[in-house]
C-alpha cells in the first residue's frame, strides 16, 4: 500500500507444498506488485515479463474495470497461470456478503471463459477490512486460505543459467561505504561475483563487487533470481530502472521487424503510418508501423517461428488483416465467395521515435496510451516477438532495401482507336505528366483477351501505343472500328438505327489493364511484372 506508481517487490515464505518434493524445506515466492492504474500500464507491462504466476486483484464491488480488462489481456500475452482475488469483502454487509461474492466469482468465471484462463481459482479477501485508515490490529479476511491457495498452483518454472546474461533492474540507491545497489530480476543466463556487466543505455560497464538475495549474501545468482547486484563508481540517479547484461549482448535499434497478433478487445483498424507506443522489454517509445504479410499464393503456407525470411516477398497491407479489416483490393479478387482470406502471420516494421534497447526475440506490445484513461476501451493494439533489430541510424539505406515488401498497383485505360492488325491507340492510363517511357516494354491485357505491350507516346496528351504482337481478333477490330465509327456519326445528331448489339458494346468501351509491382523499399523504383 501507498507505493502506487511503481513495482513494489516483497517476499513470502511457505512450507513446501508437496507436488514440488517431498520433505521438509520451504518455498519462497517473490511477488511483484504491479501498479493497478490504467495511466501505469508501461510498468505493468514491464513486470509482466519476470511473473510466473499473476494475481488479478478485483474491487468486489466494481467488477472488472478497464485496467483489469487491460491487466488480463497483459497477462494472457505474457503469464502461464492467474489466480483471481476478489479484494475488499469487507464493504460487503455481512448478511448479503456470501451471495454477493458468489455473483461476483460466477461473472469472472463467464468473463474468463474465453481466455488461456479459464477455470483458474478465485479467492475471496479483505486484505485491510476498514480501509488504509483502521488499525493495525485489524486481521486480514481470507488471506491465510489465498496463500493455500497459490502454494497449490505452484511449479517449478523452468529456468536456465546459460546464455548471455541479462537483469531487470528496477531499482538502484547507493549505501554508504559499499557502492550502488541495482536490484532486479534475472531475465536469463547467470551472473557471479567479479563479472563484469554493461549498462547498455549508458555504455557504462561495471565489475560486480557483491550480491544479496533477500539479504543474504551471495556468490551467484541466475534466470528467475531476485537479486540486489553492487557496483562501484556509479551513480544512481542516472539508471531508475532499465537492464544489465553481458557486455555487448544487447542491442540499441532504431527500427525493428517484428511478427504479431492483433488483440482482440482493442477497438478500430491498425493502419500502417499509424503511430503506437511500443513497449520493447522495460522502455516504452512511440513507434511508426508498416503492416506486411505474406504474398498471396503464400497466405496458407506454415511459418517458421522466430525467424524472419529476407528471401521472400512480402505483400504491403494499408492495416492490419482481421476477420473485421476491409480487405484490400487483391484480396477481393481471391475470394469471390465472400470469406476474407487470412494469412497465417502477419508481420510489421516498427521506426522508433528514439533509439530502444533491448534483447533480441523480446516480446512487443503496441499500444495507444494516449486514449482517454476514463473511455472504457482496451488500448493496448498488438502484441508481437521481435525478429530483426537495425542497429544502423541509417537503416532507411543501409537495411530496408533489403526487405522485399511491394505493392501491387492495377492501372486501367481505354482503347482510343486502332491503328493496323498490330497496333492500338490507347488513353486514359497514364496523367498527361507521366514520363510514358519509364513504362515502355511493359506488358498490358485488353478486355477483349489480347495481350499487348506498351511502344511509347503518341503525341502530347498522355496517349500512348500498344503493340499487339499476335494481331488484334477479328471481333475486337469490328468492335473498335464501330465504336469509333459511331462517335464520328454521334455528332450529326441523326442516330441511325445500328444494329443494336453494337450499341451495346460501344458503350462498353475496350479497356486496358496494366499490373505490376513496385517494392516499397526500391530506391529505383522499378516496375516488376511476373
Amino acid at each position: 500500500r501507498g507505493i502506487t506508481l511503481d513495482l513494489g517487490f516483497s517476499c513470502l515464505r511457505t512450507a513446501l507444498p508437496p507436488q514440488l518434493g517431498p520433505g521438509p524445506g520451504e518455498l519462497q515466492f517473490t511477488l511483484v506488485d504491479c501498479p493497478g492504474h490504467a495511466s501505469l500500464i508501461r510498468t505493468i507491462i514491464g513486470g509482466a515479463q519476470i511473473i510466473d504466476l499473476m494475481m488479478l486483484v478485483i474491487d468486489v464491488t466494481k467488477g472488472m474495470q478497464t485496467q483489469s480488462a487491460e491487466c488480463l489481456v497483459i497477462g494472457q500475452i505474457a503469464c502461464q497461470k492467474m489466480v483471481v482475488v476478489l479484494n475488499k469483502i469487507d464493504l460487503l454487509p455481512e448478511g448479503k456478503r456470501q451471495s454477493a461474492i458468489e455473483k461476483m466469482t460466477k461473472k469472472m468465471q463467464k468473463t474468463l471463459e474465453n481466455t488461456k484462463f479459464s477455470g483458474c481459482p478465485i479467492v475471496a479477501v479483505a486484505a485491510k477490512p476498514g480501509g488504509p485508515e483502521a488499525p493495525e490490529s485489524e486481521n486480514p479476511l481470507g488471506v491465510s486460505e489465498l496463500i493455500e491457495v497459490l502454494k497449490s498452483q505452484a511449479y517449478l518454472p523452468s529456468r536456465d543459467p546459460s546464455g548471455h546474461f541479462l537483469m531487470a533492474v528496477d531499482h538502484c540507491f547507493s549505501i554508504k561505504g559499499q557502492g550502488t545497489v541495482m536490484t532486479g530480476t534475472i531475465l536469463s543466463g547467470s551472473v557471479s561475483l567479479g563479472d563484469n556487466v554493461e549498462i547498455p543505455a549508458l555504455k557504462v560497464t561495471k565489475k560486480v563487487k557483491s550480491m544479496q538475495m533477500f539479504h543474504t549474501p551471495v556468490t551467484y545468482a541466475m534466470q528467475g533470481d531476485r537479486v540486489g547486484v553492487c557496483v562501484t563508481q556509479f551513480d544512481p540517479k542516472l539508471l531508475e530502472r532499465g537492464l544489465i547484461c553481458t557486455p555487448d549482448s544487447l542491442h540499441t535499434i532504431h527500427a525493428a521487424i517484428i511478427s504479431l497478433k492483433k488483440i482482440q478487445y482493442f477497438r478500430g483498424a491498425l493502419q500502417t503510418k499509424a503511430k503506437f507506443h511500443i513497449t520493447v522489454g522495460h522502455e516504452t517509445v512511440m513507434g511508426r508501423v508498416m503492416f506486411f504479410s505474406p504474398a498471396p499464393a503464400d497466405f496458407n503456407e506454415e511459418i517458421e517461428e522466430n525467424v524472419f525470411d529476407f528471401e521472400k516477398d512480402y505483400l504491403y497491407q494499408e492495416e492490419y488483416l482481421s476477420k473485421d479489416s476491409v480487405s484490400s483490393e487483391e484480396n477481393k479478387e481471391n475470394d469471390q465467395a465472400g470469406e476474407v482470406q487470412l494469412p497465417k502471420q502477419q508481420w510489421a516494421l516498427l521506426e522508433f521515435e528514439k533509439p530502444v534497447t533491448c534483447p533480441k526475440l523480446c516480446l512487443v506490445i503496441g499500444s495507444k496510451l494516449d486514449t482517454d484513461i476514463h473511455a472504457n476501451t482496451c488500448r493496448l493494439a498488438f502484441h508481437g516477438v521481435l525478429l530483426q533489430g537495425m542497429e544502423d541510424k541509417n537503416y532507411t539505406e543501409t537495411f530496408l532495401p533489403k526487405l522485399k515488401v511491394y505493392k501491387q498497383k492495377h492501372k486501367e485505360g481505354q482503347v482510343e482507336r486502332v491503328m493496323d492488325d498490330y497496333s492500338v491507340i490507347g488513353r486514359s492510363l497514364f496523367k498527361k505528366e507521366t514520363n510514358i517511357q519509364i513504362f515502355v516494354g511493359l506488358k498490358v491485357k485488353l478486355s477483349t483477351g489480347e495481350d499487348g505491350i506498351i511502344d511509347g507516346g503518341f503525341g502530347q496528351s498522355g496517349k500512348f501505343k500498344i503493340r499487339i504482337p499476335d494481331g488484334l481478333k477479328p471481333d475486337t477490330k469490328m468492335l473498335l472500328t464501330a465504336a469509333s465509327k459511331k462517335k464520328s456519326k454521334g455528332g450529326k445528331g441523326d442516330v441511325t438505327k445500328e444494329d443494336e448489339s453494337s450499341k451495346n458494346d460501344s458503350a462498353q468501351p475496350v479497356t486496358i489493364s496494366l499490373i505490376f509491382k513496385r517494392y516499397v523499399f526500391d530506391t529505383q523504383k522499378k516496375m516488376i511484372q511476373s
